[in-house]
């Protein structure tokens, strides 16, 4: 477990929203309650039988698939919230019906890398955040990491990225596990960065301040 480091270089105040979704069970078993019909042959009758003892097998799989609620592709509350200055202005409150979320392991495992995107409905664009960790472990809780953190406004071919980890961290603020396998997690945290991102083969750049997320990591992802 990393422990938490100062934040002497950055301040705020954010939270982590925890929401649980519960799924009814399924009433399944009405249909195959019915009574046994009188008056048939014996071989009507065998069959009948055979097929009402076959149906409540179907109905205990069918309830304890309802019974387990999905994983979400972007964990279990997925969010973005932030508010993006310069090259990009504009105001982003994406919920998990808006966000298309991956989170996985970086290359030779250095790291993981997690990505948000969705649709500005200001300018109709869709905007990527690829924000990745490269000290962040199997082990790692909350805690203050370095990161390089690139902005993609799909469409136009725009890029805009960190040179290095100097200028943005994410703060940490809960690690989540979704399955009992330990490979899929909800993570949240907050992006801080101090400058802006430069464009990458261009002049302008993006003024990310605060950028608070909650979002998925699979380790089995590549």
């Amino acid at each position: 477990m990393i422990e938490p480091t100062s934040r002497s270089k950055f301040s705020h105040n954010a939270g982590c929203r925890e929401l649980y979704r519960p799924l009814p069970l399924l009433k399944i078993q009405n249909n195959c309650a019915q009574a046994r019909p009188r008056g048939l042959s014996r071989t009507l009758a065998a069959l009948v039988v055979a097929l009402l003892a076959a149906c409540h097998p179907g109905a205990e799989v069918t309830a304890g698939a309802a019974e387990e609620a999905p994983v979400l592709q972007c964990g279990a509350d997925g969010y973005l919230s932030a508010q993006l200055y310069g090259a990009i202005e504009t105001r982003l409150e994406w919920d998990q019906d808006d966000l298309e979320c991956m989170g996985m392991p970086r290359p030779e495992g250095r790291g993981i890398r997690l990505r948000l995107a969705a649709v500005d409905p200001a300018s109709g664009s869709e905007l990527v955040f690829i924000i990745a960790l490269p000290d962040f472990g199997r082990d790692s809780g909350p805690a203050e990491f370095d990161t390089n953190t690139t902005l993609i406004e799909a469409g136009n071919g725009r890029f805009f990225s960190t040179p290095n980890t100097d200028n943005c961290l994410v703060d940490v603020e809960s690690v989540r596990g979704l399955d009992e396998a330990g490979e899929r997690y909800s993570i949240a945290g907050t992006l801080y960065c101090v400058s802006p991102l430069p464009e990458v083969n261009g002049v302008s750049s993006v003024s990310v301040p605060e950028l608070r997320f909650s979002g998925l990591l699979d380790w089995t992802a590549s």
